[in-house]
């Protein structure tokens, strides 16, 4: 011991000394302490020096403080060195620098009321905590809760948690945290929301029992204990709760800044309401009950809003309106009363006046006479043996007799309350175990204490012994579990303290005592004490100036009780007669109610009451209903004591939990802390006798891997055996001397108080010598680099100096050179520059001269020129009028002449097409047509003979005459020319000559001009040069200028463009995932109501409880299961029953529930159905407009469509009739052949066929109609070529003209004839194209007697829809015909044509559904008859017969082993293919033997089989038994990974064939010709790919849910505790609390485990053939958990919150992207989602001190929020001295900066989240035709087509 004294107080060693403000101050040694000093030389934190003087008859040293590492732990106990300083500022540190409100103290659970309200309690926090052991995390109430939850399960034992604390500590939100814990994690099994009661109470009983108080707005005022019950599933049914000590006398007495009971505060707030003005309130000032604290309002707190929230609660605990207007009505009453007010009459009696206002109200309300109120408020009735008489009362007296009445009045009202909200709490199923939650008063100590302090107090005294019991046992339980040697622990224990309160001759008895005696008095009572315990009892004594007053030693301190009133509060009296007035009340029911077991007077001795005090206790019995007369008579006291005793009872028969809760300041400042008010109450709530008796014994504990992996350092190699526990006791033996300091146990070391910190040092010591070891000969090493360096530098600058100077010297020479040079080509350059001046003015002069001469000579031919040119033009012009004239003259002739023909043949066309003969003509065949076409070429052919002949004709006079015109005219225009030759010589000679004269004159002028201009127009170019030039450089940097401004725009608009586009495109993708995820949400919501629907029917159906596999799901609403796969009828008729008895508002909500489940799911099918009819419904509008245009041309099909529509009616007509016959017909051969029946079922079916024989005429006669369109499109084209010009043509006048009109007449035969030539080659085409036509006709009646000999080998039904589709296909291919002679003239006729036929095709297959759909019904009621007439028929009429053909099936021609990639199988065989296929197939066969994907094939191939029959029942069986199948299979096996894996790949599979083989182009585009004929033909299955696609989401969600659950226990082990490196992190001591270990052991999972599931995972899928796009979604979901969850226990767990432990989760986290690497996964997103621990990971290992590093932070941290970043700096913790703790102004510094950041406040990552699941088309290559079935399937009765 004195080597370790010698060793812990030197020079810098910490220690703690007394203060008077603080409590404790922190100091630090200036000098080594040595024994026997009478004094310690020390260093306050300020730097003030002090000498700290030492007790000298104990010689105590001041207590050492605890290592910086120490600081901050979850457990108090993990301290080396336990005192009240090392806890005191371990709390401080926590609360203030950390922001920790809670803290282990052992097995208690400190907590410290923030005032604020903190993210802490979500929904998210609850679900981190559940399941977690509780040393595991950072302490928490969850975590408390968690543990009690666990141990009443894991135990079979209840447990109880029970809250203290001083007023305004924070008990009542802790007890409200714990059970709104157990109502999350526990669910319901009644589902009748028992869990939303239990928590719903709290609003009530904080509205009638909590009221605000100078150190708490919302104390409560009462004790409560709550047991809320579960069944044997550990699922919540109920709750009781017991209430203790109602302070009933805050009802009529307030202090200031206090209030009433929160409830009279909110009826004044709410009196405005309509329901509440009978009740008569006003403002709470006006009342005074609610006026005397002077302070009615809370800040923050609406009471009209608080109460709005305690009526739902009565509602939701089934107390009715009704009741609870009666409740508002009585408590309006109780203030009513409180306003009466009573006057003297004289000095022995008062009065109250009449017709008083309040007393009139409070009568009325209560249904009571005014007169007799009035009476026996200010009178008194006495007993006695012989005779009643009736006694005034003095005014002070009938006051508190009113007061006396309002707060039993209030006590009856608050005990109803109880008791109905108890009523609402208890059910019917049998309770298993339970939970209590104790929410008390703390010890309390004031002024003045009266007899609530000293129940309150004895109350504490009896739950601390019971504490300490427990902590001493525990203790001693550890210490045998570990088998080491033990002694008895002194403990405090307060045993002789109960024992002066509750023993006989106690101060409760003497005052039951006292309260019996006919003149007992308080004085009295106080002599008694006196006389009794003053000399016997060292608790008790009495204080030296008050002979009224006593004081009693409890646990925490010394209390002194005032006597006055302890006699009238443990009597709690009232007048007889005020309860018998309101009993006697007719008019309110619920007064009668709340007094019906009111017995006499409550007073024991009959006397009246004396003076009372302001305070009284009310306590509830424990069975109010069952009170017997004598329980009236019992006092306050010791009911009080009854109740507790009981309730000692109930918590010795659980396991206890504790939480103890500290205010921490009396001002209610948020995050304040006031060390006196702190050491109070940890003190007064038994914290620090916790830590005295874990001091007293070995309060530090390690394992021996722990130890040695910390202490490993304090060794040497030679001392490491392999045997660990040996190692650890040679080093310890070693290293303390002490053997008494530490014990050994089977798995652990025990440690004394102070012996971690001694070895903490020890440790330091070595590390540190090490590190200075380490940084001599780094310094060295440094020291003799840098003198390298300098050596070298040195060497390099003489070496670069001496080149320097030799450098200089060649460039002087060099430059002494250059200059001669320069010189010499200077001279040269002046020299030549003078000659090249005067060769160029030489040159000038000379160009200049011979310039002038040229342009002389140039005129002069320019002139010539022109006048030749203007002749020319002359002449040209007066022969093109000529000509112009001729030829309009001709056109207009033409002209005329066609109008003339045309008009004859128009008219001869229009009688022609008014006649009926022309329509018959249009219809006969294609023989007669080229009969009229051969003959209207013959015609043709005559016509062209005769114009032949007639041009021969015009050919020879136009020759004769033009020969002679041609010679006249020759004549004329020699005589012309030559006399115009001769004029024209003279007049140019003339003027000519004048013409030279003019320009001599001129040119003299010029060149005195020219001479001038050139002189001045050479200054003006060299200065505009100049000017340009500098203009030009301007212009350059303005042009550079805006090109690199216009490039900087381009650019920010590009990226601005980029940046928006992404965003927007992102903002859609989130859109998209949160529809996907939101449905999806929805899908799992609807198999989670149907789960419990289904383990609700099988709870009620079996006896006892049996858990079920979550799993189960179905969609019964929707598609019915299988009448083959179901239950039997009994069974089914029971479990109807059964539900028809349940409870009739969970019926209710269930099915609302569903309802709106249905309802949003189907909302969201119309909102996906509106986005895809958005395109549609534009297209349909263009088309409709082009309709509009047209619309003379559609009405013959409009006419026919109604038609058609009308012929469909009248077959819903005529299917109607026959359901009625059917109905109709209640005998037995009603069905048989010849019944009325039956004919109207053939009749039925021959019309059907008949109406298809009709389609096919409506079809040939609207392809007549088209060829009609394309005759009548041509004869419009030859019209618009007829009349071209419409000019008018003016009359000849010369001769020169008729020449004219002769030439052009001549032309206009020649372009005649091109015409007649053109046409006879446009005959001739036609010619040869009637002849392909006829061609092509014969062709065509080849094919179609073909296709009719096939058609006539199909089944009618088919063979009516392969002719109608024969039949519009060839009216498509004719009219493409028809156009594609020309496409430019005739597009848009192309275009309305192709439309025409679209059109027509829609409305054909319309029709055809309609009529398909028809006679699928008319299938069903044949079978139906056929069924019904069984005894008569020998077979049934299959699905794909008429009835007018034979009943045997109709056999298909096809080759031997020619298959279809179908499977038949009979419908009897359905229930078997479904069982061996599914329900009895193992997948880890499947899986290896066969194909991936074969039972989604074969189950295909079987629908397709059904769909090639037609069958539609058949089709429909299949699909719902599959589907309900698969439910099943998942549900029985659903927590098996390979099952439901296997299942999700083989419905993805199923789902992708429905989609391949749909016959959409979408999906038909990667198929090859064979699979496009494996289409299904008569069925749409798009509903069942839509439900199939539903259960494969579930399917999904039950994969990830199933990984989860295996996943989950590895995630934390393996990526935060393991060390996978080993060495790098420390282990830090552990408090009583157990902290899992982070050292491997055998059934440790490490990362490796992890690696191997995630490789399992990915080879079972791959194995099954599950999509690549969905296995990467699986591990994207996968690495999502493994990041979620290891980020969420980081932010929970101080411990990990340090830099080693970032290293170790950055390497764990590279391993996982090596095995992404692997296996190609990287871009699956997987990576991404890792992105918020690796930040996390990271900001562990930053440097966190200066500004810069906090801008880092802020820059590299954007995936986690700004709380997840400040609550991992407030977690971090140093594992060694040498790191440092972030500080507060840094942290502050990193709030400030992300201040702006749009986020979540969510602290912890949703663990639950499932990203939204997408299928992508995946077609498969694999032909069903080539697919064998195993015999191992047993599927032999399945038949390959």
């Amino acid at each position: 011991m004195n080597r370790e004294l010698a060793y812990m107080f030197v020079d810098c060693a910490r220690v703690w000394i007394p203060d008077v403000e603080d409590v404790w101050k922190s100091a630090e040694l200036s000098k080594d302490y040595k024994n026997g000093d009478a004094s310690l030389q020390l260093m306050l934190e300020d730097g003030t020096n002090l000498e700290h003087k030492l007790d000298p008859k104990t010689k105590n040293l001041p207590y050492l403080r605890n290592p910086d590492i120490l600081v901050g732990e979850n457990d108090l106990t993990a301290l080396s060195y336990l005192h009240e300083p090392a806890v005191l500022h371990n709390l401080k540190v926590r609360f203030i620098d950390s922001k920790l409100i809670y803290t282990y103290c052992g097995i208690v659970l400190v907590a410290i009321n923030p005032y604020e309200t903190l993210p802490i309690y979500g929904t998210d926090i609850i679900n981190a905590y559940s399941g977690q052991n509780m040393g595991d995390m950072d302490p928490h109430i969850f975590a408390v809760a968690e543990e009690a939850y666990k141990q009443m399960a894991r135990d079979e034992r209840n447990q109880s948690i029970i809250v203290s604390g001083e007023s305004g500590a924070g008990k009542t939100v802790s007890a409200k945290y714990a059970m709104r814990y157990f109502a999350t994690v526990s669910g319901s099994a009644s589902e009748a929301n028992v869990e939303e009661k239990v928590l719903a109470s709290n609003p009530i009983m904080e509205a009638i029992g909590n009221a605000k108080t100078t150190r708490n707005d919302n104390s409560s005022r009462f004790g409560k204990y709550i047991e809320i019950g579960f069944d044997n599933r550990y699922r919540i049914i109920g709750a009781n709760m017991r209430t203790y000590l109602l302070e009933k006398s805050r009802v009529v007495f307030q202090a200031d800044e206090e209030r009433n009971y929160h409830i009279f505060y909110q009826l004044c707030a709410s009196s405005h309401l309509p329901e509440f003005k009978n009740l008569k309130l006003s403002n709470a000032n006006d009342f005074l009950y609610t006026r005397q604290g002077c302070s009615p309002v809370i800040d923050g707190v609406d009471d009209s809003k608080e109460l709005g929230t305690t009526r739902h609660a009565f509602s939701l605990l089934g107390i009715n309106e009704s009741y609870q207007m009666g409740l508002f009505q009585v408590l309006a009453a109780i203030l009513h009363l409180g306003n009466v007010q009573i006057k003297d009459k004289d000095s022995d009696s008062s009065i109250i006046p009449t017709n008083n206002h309040h007393l009139t109200k409070f009568c009325e309300l209560v249904g009571v006479t005014y007169e007799d109120m009035a009476q026996w408020l200010c009178h008194r009735k006495l007993k006695t043996a012989s005779e009643t008489y009736i006694k005034t009362l003095p005014r002070l007296q009938a006051t508190n007799a009113r007061d006396a009445l309002s707060k039993h009045i209030y006590a009856k009202l608050f005990n109803w309350i109880v008791e109905h909200v108890n009523k609402a709490l208890i059910t019917n199923i049998k309770q298993h175990s339970f939970i209590g939650v104790l929410d008390i008063y703390g010890f309390e100590t004031f002024e003045i204490n009266s007899f609530e302090q000293f129940c309150i107090n004895y109350a504490n005294e009896k739950l601390q012994q019971q504490f300490n019991m427990h902590v001493f046992k525990l203790e001693q339980e550890e210490y045998m579990k570990e088998q080491i040697p033990w002694t008895l622990i002194d403990f405090y224990d307060n045993q002789p303290c109960i024992n002066l309160i509750e023993a006989k001759m106690g101060v409760l008895d003497l005052l039951d005592e006292e309260c019996r005696m006919p003149k007992g008095s308080d004085d009295s009572w106080a002599q008694k004490l006196y006389n009794t315990h003053l000399k016997t009892c060292s608790l008790f004594e009495k204080p030296r100036m008050s002979n009224r007053a006593f004081i009693i030693q409890h646990f925490a301190d010394k209390v002194e009780y005032q006597c006055d009133g302890f006699l009238e509060k443990n009597k709690d009296t009232v007048n007889e007669e005020q309860i018998k007035v309101l009993k006697a009340s007719k008019k309110f029911d619920l007064l009668v109610e709340l007094f019906q077991d009111e017995g006499k007077a409550t007073t024991p001795t009959g006397q009246p009451p004396g003076m009372g005090g302001r305070t009284r206790l009310s306590v509830k019995p424990d069975k109010s209903r069952d009170t017997s007369s004598k329980e009236h008579k019992k006092t306050v006291g010791c009911q009080f004591r009854n109740s507790l005793q009981m309730l000692m009872e109930t918590l010795n028969a659980t396991t206890p939990h504790y939480v103890r809760c500290i205010k921490p300041n009396d001002f209610k400042q948020a995050f304040s802390f006031d060390p006196k008010r702190a050491v109070q109450q940890l003190r007064a709530c038994g914290v620090l006798e916790t830590i005295r008796i874990s001091a007293a014994g070995f309060p530090s504990r390690w394992t021996y891997q722990e130890f040695f992996s910390r202490y490993r350092v304090l060794m040497k190699q030679k001392d490491v055996l392999s045997d660990k526990k040996l190692t650890c006791r040679n080093v310890l033996e070693k290293l303390v001397e002490d053997q008494d300091k530490y014990q050994f146990g089977k798995t652990k070391i025990f440690f004394r108080a102070g012996q971690v910190a001694y070895l903490e040092k020890l440790r330091a010591d070595k590390l540190r010598a090490a590190c200075i070891r380490i940084q001599k000969t780094i310094r060295c090493w440094l020291a003799r680099k840098k003198y390298l360096r300098k050596r070298d530098a040195a060497i390099t600058i003489q070496r670069f100096t001496r080149g320097y100077q030799a450098r200089c010297l060649a460039k002087f020479m060099r430059r002494t050179q250059a200059a001669t040079i320069i010189q010499k080509y200077q001279k040269m350059y002046v020299a030549r520059k003078r000659y090249r001046q005067k060769q160029a003015a030489a040159l000038a002069i000379q160009t200049i001269l011979r310039s002038y001469m040229a342009r002389q000579k140039y005129q002069a031919l320019l002139r010539e020129h022109k006048a030749v040119i203007i002749q020319k033009h002359a002449r040209g012009w007066l022969a093109r009028c000529w000509y112009k004239r001729c030829l309009s003259s001709i056109v207009y002739l033409q002209c005329c002449t066609r109008r003339m023909i045309a008009r004859r043949e128009l008219k001869k066309l229009k009688i022609e097409a008014r006649s009926v003969e022309h329509f018959k003509k249009l219809n006969k065949g294609m023989e007669n047509k080229i009969m009229q076409l051969q003959r209207k070429i013959d015609e043709q052919t005559k016509e062209n003979k005769s114009v032949n002949e007639k041009l021969t004709g015009l050919e020879n006079t136009y020759t004769t005459e033009s020969e002679r015109l041609r010679g006249e005219l020759g004549r004329l225009r020699g005589v012309e020319e030559e006399a115009k030759s001769k004029g024209n010589q003279v007049k140019c000679l003339l003027e000519e000559l004048e013409k030279l004269k003019k320009e001599l004159r001129t040119t003299k002028q010029e060149k005195k001009t020219i001479e001038d201009w050139s002189q001045s127009y050479k200054g003006e170019m060299e200065k505009l040069v100049s000017e340009l030039k500098d203009q030009n450089g301007l212009l350059k940097t303005e042009k550079d200028d805006l090109n690199r401004l216009i490039q900087e725009q381009n650019q920010q608009m590009t990226e601005k463009m980029a940046r928006a586009i992404a965003a927007e495109t992102q903002q859609l993708e989130t859109d998209l995932n949160e529809e996907r995820s939101r449905y999806q949400n929805l899908l799992t919501e609807h198999l989670r109501l149907e789960e419990k629907f289904d383990d609700l029917k099988e709870h009620i159906s079996k006896p006892g409880h049996r858990r079920t596999d979550s799993t189960h799901s179905s969609n019964e609403s929707e598609y019915t299961f299988n009448s083959e796969f179901a239950e039997s009828e009994d069974a089914s008729h029971a479990a109807e029953d059964l539900t028809r008895g349940m409870d009739t508002s969970l019926t209710l909500k269930l099915q609302k529930r569903l309802k709106e489940l249905e309802q949003e799911k189907q909302s969201l099918r119309n909102e996906l159905e509106n986005k895809e009819e958005q395109f549609q419904r534009a297209r349909a509008r263009d088309e409709s407009e082009f309709k509009k245009a047209r619309g003379a041309e559609l009405e013959y099909e409009s006419l026919k469509r109604q038609e058609l529509e009308s012929e469909n009616k009248k077959l819903k007509h005529n299917l109607a009739d026959m359901r009625k016959s059917l109905l109709g017909s209640a005998a037995s051969s009603a069905g048989a052949p010849g019944s009325p029946a039956y004919k109207v079922l053939l009749d039925q079916l021959n019309s059907s066929c008949e109406e298809l024989e009709v389609r096919k005429e409506e079809v040939l006669i609207l392809r007549s109609q088209l060829v009609s369109q394309k005759e009548a499109m041509q004869h419009k084209e030859t019209m618009t070529e007829v009349a071209v010009h419409v000019e008018d043509v003016s009359k000849l006048k010369d001769a020169d003209e008729l020449k004219q009109a002769y030439i052009g007449l001549k032309d206009t035969n020649r372009l005649l004839e091109h015409q007649l030539q053109t046409q006879r080659r446009s005959y001739d085409s036609e010619v040869e194209s009637l002849r392909g036509e006829l061609q092509n006709v014969k062709e065509e009646n080849n094919r179609q007697q073909q296709l009719l000999a096939q058609n006539l080998q199909l089944p009618p039904e088919a063979r009516i829809e392969a002719s109608l589709q024969h039949e519009i296909t060839r009216l498509t291919n004719e009219n493409l015909e028809l156009v594609a002679d020309d496409p430019a003239a005739s597009r848009e006729a192309r275009v309305i044509i192709l439309r025409r036929m679209v059109d027509l095709m829609e409305q054909l297959e319309k029709q055809d559904r309609t009529i398909r759909k028809l006679k699928k019904q008319l299938k069903v009621y044949s079978k139906r008859i056929g069924e019904m007439g069984a005894g008569q028929a020998e077979g049934q009429t299959s699905p794909g017969q008429m009835v007018d053909e034979p009943i045997r099936p109709v056999n298909i021609p096809r080759r031997e082993k020619d298959f279809q990639g179908m499977l038949e199988y009979k419908k009897e065989d359905e229930m078997k293919l479904v069982k061996n296929l599914i329900l009895e197939l193992k997948p880890r066969g499947v899986a290896v033997n066969l194909i991936p994907g074969l039972p989604a094939y074969i189950l295909f191939m079987c629908v397709r089989h059904a769909d090639y029959l037609n069958d539609d029942q058949k089709v429909r069986t299949l699909l719902t038994s599959t589907i309900n199948s698969i439910k099943k299979i998942l549900k029985k096996r659903g927590d098996d990974f390979e099952t439901v894996s296997f299942w999700l790949a083989n419905t993805c599979r199923f789902l992708h064939c429905l989609k391949q083989y749909s016959g959409d182009d979408v999906f038909m585009k990667h198929n090859t010709s064979r699979q496009n004929e494996h289409c299904l033909s008569n069925f749409d299955l798009t509903e069942y790919r839509s439900v199939i696609s539903d259960l494969a989401i579930q399917i999904y969600q039950q994969l990830i849910k199933c990984m989860e659950n295996t996943l989950q226990p590895m995630i934390v082990s393996g990526m935060l505790e393991h060390e996978t490196i080993q060495g790098v992190s420390g282990v830090k001591p552990t408090g009583l609390r157990k902290r899992t270990s982070s050292i491997a052991d055998e059934g440790t999972y490490t990362l490796d485990s992890i690696l191997r599931q995630l490789n399992a995972f990915h080879s079972t899928m791959c194995q099954h053939g599950t999509d690549p796009e969905l296995i990467k979604q699986v591990v994207k979901q996968q690495f999502y958990v493994i990041g979620a969850v290891t980020l969420n226990n980081l932010l929970l767990r101080k411990d990990m919150c340090s830099w080693s432990k970032g290293m170790q989760i950055r390497y764990n986290v590279s391993q996982l992207e090596e095995w992404l690497r692997d296996k190609n996964l990287m871009n699956c997103g997987a990576k991404e989602t890792l992105e918020p621990l690796i930040q996390a990971a990271q900001l562990l290992q930053v440097k966190k001190k200066t500004d810069e590093d906090a801008k880092a932070i802020c820059s590299m941290c954007l995936a986690l929020t700004t709380a997840q970043i400040v609550k991992v700096l407030n977690l971090y913790t140093p594992v060694n001295e040498f790191e440092e703790r972030v500080s507060v102004s840094f942290i502050r510094n990193i709030q400030t900066r992300l201040r702006d950041r749009c986020e979540s406040p969510q602290l912890l990552m949703d663990t639950k989240m499932i990203y939204p699941i997408t299928f992508p088309f995946n077609p498969s290559s694999l032909a069903l035709e080539s697919i064998q079935i195993p015999s191992s399937l047993n599927l032999s009765f399945l038949t390959r087509v």
